[in-house]
C-alpha cells in the first residue's frame, strides 16, 4: 500500500497577504516609521528572540502560543526577505527555493540519486557540501550567534564525526576534573579563560552522556527559579542568615523530592 504524505491546506494566499503587508509597512512614503528604519542587522536579535519564544511555547505545550509564536517567527523571515529585496540581494522566493533544494539534496533516499536504494547519512551529505565551499574545515558554518553552550556542543560533534573524540564519557569526565584543578590554580588574569575551558569540558561530558547541555541548564535554571520563589516568601527573607536560607532551601527540596517519589 502506498502511503500518501500528510499535507496542509494551501497557505500561498496567507503568505502573499503577509508579504504584501510587510511591503506596505516598509513603503518609504506610506509605511511605518519603525519598520522603515530597520536593517538586516537590527532585525536579527528579534529573529533570535522569536525562535526562543517558539521553543518556550513548545516546552509549555501551549498550542495557542505555539501557533502565535510561529506566526511571529514567520514574520521575521518575511521582514528580512523584504529588506533584502529592497537592497537587491535576494527574494523570498530565493529563500524558499533554497531550502527546498537543500532538503531534496539532503534526502537522496527520497529525492534524486538515492531513490533506488543508495543511502547517505545527513552528516556525510553536509560534509560533501562543505567540500565545495571556500572554508573546508569540518567546523565551517557553525554560527557564531548560537548560544555558547549549543555552539560548543556543535563544534564538538563536528570534530567527533571525523574521529577527534574520547572513546567514552570517562575521558571527558577526567578532563572536567583537570580543568577544575587548573581553574583553582589560575591567577586572576587567566581565570576567565580557565573557566571557559571548564565549561567547554562540561559540555563535552554532557554530549558523551547523550544529554543536551542547553536543555539541561535550562531545566536547572527553572528548578532554581521555582525553589527560590518558594523560599523568598518567608517573612523577613532578606534579613535571614545564610544558614537559615539554606534550611528553607533544603525544606523546599525535600518537599519536591517527596512529591516526586509519591508521583
Amino acid at each position: 500500500m502506498v502511503q500518501v504524505p500528510i499535507s496542509q491546506p494551501d497557505s500561498s494566499e496567507a503568505l502573499r497577504r503577509l508579504v504584501a503587508i510587510m511591503a506596505q509597512l516598509r513603503d518609504p512614503e506610506r509605511g511605518c516609521e519603525w519598520d522603515i528604519a530597520q536593517t538586516l542587522a537590527t532585525i536579527a536579535p528579534y529573529t533570535i528572540e522569536e525562535a526562543y519564544e517558539v521553543a518556550d511555547a513548545i516546552q509549555r505545550n501551549d498550542v495557542s502560543d505555539i501557533k502565535n509564536e510561529l506566526g511571529d517567527l514567520a514574520l521575521q523571515v518575511v521582514f528580512q526577505a523584504q529588506i533584502a529585496v529592497e537592497a537587491g540581494l535576494f527574494t523570498l522566493s530565493d529563500v524558499l527555493n533554497g531550502i527546498c533544494d537543500k532538503l531534496e539534496r539532503r534526502h537522496p533516499h527520497l529525492f534524486g540519486e538515492g531513490k533506488h536504494g543508495a543511502h547517505y547519512s545527513w552528516e556525510e551529505i553536509k560534509a560533501r557540501e562543505r567540500a565545495t565551499q571556500a572554508d573546508k574545515s569540518a567546523l565551517a558554518g557553525v554560527a557564531l550567534a548560537l548560544p555558547a553552550l549549543e555552539r560548543a556542543a556543535k563544534l564538538q560533534r563536528r570534530a567527533a564525526h571525523i574521529g577527534f573524540d574520547w572513546p567514552d564519557a570517562s575521558g571527558a569526565r577526567a578532563k572536567v576534573v583537570e580543568e577544575l584543578q587548573e581553574l583553582d590554580e589560575a591567577p586572576p588574569a587567566t581565570r576567565e579563560e580557565e573557566l571557559g575551558d571548564l565549561l567547554f569540558a562540561v559540555v563535552n561530558l554532557a554530549r558523551l552522556l547523550e544529554i543536551e547541555p542547553e536543555e539541561a541548564l535550562r531545566k536547572a535554571s527553572r528548578k532554581f527559579e521555582r525553589r527560590f520563589r518558594a523560599i523568598e516568601t518567608a517573612p523577613d527573607f532578606s534579613g535571614l542568615s545564610l544558614n537559615e536560607k539554606e534550611a528553607l532551601w533544603a525544606a523546599v527540596k525535600a518537599t519536591e523530592n517527596a512529591s516526586s517519589f509519591r508521583g
